[in-house]
């Protein structure tokens, strides 16, 4: 009973956003409504020892709650500025051009856009852009809108545990004593063992379906795993040298560059191109404020006293002795090189004040709802964790699942996802849960958390908010079915083999 008790609050998210189709803020507040008094009177909750009373004990959680979406709101707000910025002056139009231009094929088009193209929109942004941006290119190159939403959201889930320059990860972070880099690089092993399923995957959507383009086209079964490969090996290298921020962003932008070229020489060869190659010069202006803040990352990341001098600004608090804390490093935050980035790109573009305002208005105009979900998670995932909910559950799962549990540790993690509506959201509500399970069962806590991150980047490609945002832009309003039943088989294989990977890890 104390068991289903704790997780009350998480099946009533499950119920209100599947159910009702709730938003993910609605039914966080929902779900904080009844997880407050199940942590007051069924686990006794009184806040930490130190704490003289009960409403200071409950300011203090959520003012904990609060300080870490404010840490996170710092990557968010910048991603969706430039974001805003890079469409306001037709940057996003220039390099969607380089793409679509280097080849006739649907097969090798495809993978430029629904691949490399959408994993570099969810290493910059994340949050539902990449499906949101492809898939209208998709169906504007000849795929039927169905088909070109299910490419989307195969082909960016691969890059979502380091989406928006490591949100997620970074929200993992915040809540445990984990290595950035050590965390990142488990999470990035995970995908590259596993990450050509989905190459594979889209590559048979498109050979599968009909579509305008010439669907006979000659590129083969090799094309989509050697995307896979030039996307995958500078996606781990820099999770395991640099950290979480950069895997997606710099793993599309390096692979991307090298597997366009080795497609201006086929389609060179074969005289396929539709046209000149866009100016190399626009191209990289087009996307100089990525560029800066890949950059800067790698600068502050590599260069070790750099590195020293940056970290060391710490801005930290403690409320009550052993209850509620934060912490943040505002000059090494991604959130900061995200501005910087937003800032030199768009003046050495000499990008209008106008434009810069402009998208400003607009970036904050997508805010309110995020701020509320993850004010509404946070609080939820915190006060589980204080009041002993998350205990509970770990001990109910131990017990269930025994040495098993790393099979299920990814579905775990896509659930989340998918009722949430956010891997960040996830990895808050669930990354305590993964580690307090694996303290239950000996396992090693740094694989549980890098599965949880597995799993939440998978729960991306059934995700019922990323279907409604890229059914949206193709005028299929109120059609989710057809593509959640499209999406369930490669989203199961993907979690499923992820179990299988993880276990393997933690027992051999």
């Amino acid at each position: 009973m104390t068991a289903f008790l704790a997780l009350l609050p998480i099946l009533l998210i499950v119920a209100l956003m599947i159910g009702l189709s709730w938003s993910a803020a609605r039914a966080g507040i929902a779900g904080l409504i009844v997880a407050l008094p199940v942590a007051l009177f069924a686990f006794d909750y009184r806040g930490p020892e130190a704490a003289p009373s009960l409403p200071l004990a409950l300011l203090g959680l959520f003012a904990e709650a609060g300080f870490t979406a404010a840490t996170i709101l710092w990557i968010v707000f910048p991603a969706l500025w430039i974001h805003e910025l890079q469409l306001k002056t037709e940057a996003t139009e220039t390099i969607r051009k380089s793409l679509t231009r280097l080849s006739v094929d649907p097969r090798l088009t495809a993978l430029l856009i629904a691949w490399f193209f959408a994993l570099f929109a969810e290493g910059a942004a994340g949050f539902g852009t990449p499906v949101a941006l492809a898939a209208p290119i998709l169906v504007g190159l000849g795929f039927p809108p169905i088909q070109a939403v299910s490419l989307a959201l195969v082909g960016h889930a691969v890059g979502v545990s380091f989406g928006a320059v490591g949100t997620p990860v970074m929200a993992q972070l915040a809540t445990s004593d984990l290595g950035p880099t050590a965390l990142a690089g488990a999470t990035a092993l995970l995908h590259a063992g596993l990450g050509w399923t989905m190459a594979l995957t889209l590559h048979r959507i498109v050979v599968t379906g009909e579509t305008d383009n010439e669907a006979a086209g000659t590129a083969g079964w090799p094309w989509p795993l050697l995307a896979a490969v030039t996307f995958l090996a500078p996606y781990a290298l820099i999770a395991w040298l640099i950290g979480p921020e950069l895997p997606t962003l710099g793993g599309a932008l390096l692979g991307g560059v090298a597997f366009a070229w080795l497609v201006h020489r086929r389609e060179e060869a074969g005289g396929g191109h539709q046209g000149d190659l866009p100016d190399g010069g626009r191209i990289v202006m087009a996307a100089l404020p990525y560029l800066v803040l890949l950059a800067l990352i790698v600068v502050t990341r590599l260069i070790p006293p750099l590195q020293a001098l940056l970290s060391e600004i710490r801005v930290s608090w403690q409320l009550f002795e052993g209850g509620f804390r934060g912490s943040f490093q505002p000059l090494y935050h991604p959130g900061t090189m995200l501005f910087l980035g937003l800032v030199i790109g768009g003046l050495v573009r000499r990008d209008s004040l106008g434009d810069f305002t402009a998208t400003a208005k607009a970036a904050t105009s997508r805010l309110p709802a995020v701020i509320i979900a993850l004010l509404a998670m946070l609080t939820i995932a915190r006060l589980m964790v204080h009041a002993g909910l998350i205990e509970a559950l770990a001990e109910a799962a131990a017990a269930t699942t025994g040495a098993a549990w790393p099979l299920f540790a990814p579905a775990t993690g896509a659930l989340g996802t998918f009722v949430t509506g956010s891997a960040t959201a996830s990895n808050i509500l669930l990354t305590d849960f993964q580690l307090a399970t694996a303290s239950a069962l000996a396992l090693p806590a740094l694989w549980m958390a890098a599965a949880q991150g597995f799993g939440a980047a998978v729960g991306n490609i059934i995700c019922p908010h990323n279907i409604v945002a890229g059914n949206a832009t193709v005028g299929l309003a109120g059609k989710e079915g057809p593509v959640l039943r499209l999406m369930l088989g490669p989203a199961l294989l993907y979690a499923a083999l992820g179990g299988v990977l993880v276990a393997l890890l933690v027992y051999l």
